[in-house]
């Protein structure tokens, strides 16, 4: 065999394939539902044999699964920046939920990907997403503890206010990326809900 048609000893021209294929697949996702992105297509767009991601994932499910978890370590990181750059626990909650809630509408069909239940099914999360999940609760506990320290909120339970808020926020990001809201009404509904 000629130098020029062996195969390059660093794998791929793309040094990350994998990766290369799930940014691929992410880019598809800011457009197209989860349901609608095919192996062929993020391929394509990878600039890839269509096969070659079958040499990562396995299957269309695996790559979503991977898409989820990059997605839950987005919006887990979009949180953890809003929440470091307020002051004040009302504050840090109000800037948690706005992030939350930014996220979802900057990124509905990644955001719809974090809870599908087909690629990330409640109470067996894969080793990958496990703990970006306890660290997005640790981080809305953590939170909560600090507000309910606050005048005015103390002596409520931080598992029932977590839940309360959780709940709240989820749904209006729902309704934000199903566009029955407009993301501008997140703000003051945040400032109803926690000031």
């Amino acid at each position: 065999m000629s130098r020029s048609m062996a195969k390059p000893a660093g794998g791929y021209h793309h040094g990350n394939l994998q990766a290369a294929l799930e940014d691929a697949a992410l880019d598809l996702l800011e457009t197209t539902s989860a349901a609608k992105i095919s192996l062929r297509e993020v391929a394509r767009r990878a600039g890839v044999s269509h096969n070659a991601p079958y040499h990562h994932f396995g299957d269309r499910a695996a790559l979503l699964r991977a898409l989820g978890v990059r997605g839950m370590a987005a919006l887990l990181s979009a949180q953890e920046e809003a929440v470091a750059a307020a002051t004040g626990p009302v504050e840090r909650v109000r800037a948690l939920g706005l992030a939350y809630v930014r996220y979802a509408a900057a990124h509905p069909q990644a955001f719809a990907l974090v809870f599908d239940p087909d690629y990330c099914a409640a109470g067996t999360p894969s080793a990958e997403m496990a703990p970006l999940i306890t660290r997005n609760e640790d981080l809305l506990a953590a939170e909560v503890a600090a507000l309910v320290r606050e005048p005015g909120y103390e002596g409520r339970d931080v598992m029932a206010l977590s839940a309360a808020l959780w709940s709240t926020v989820h749904g209006m990001a729902q309704l934000v990326t199903l566009e029955h809201l407009p993301v501008e009404a997140a703000e003051p509904a945040l400032d109803a809900l926690v000031r």
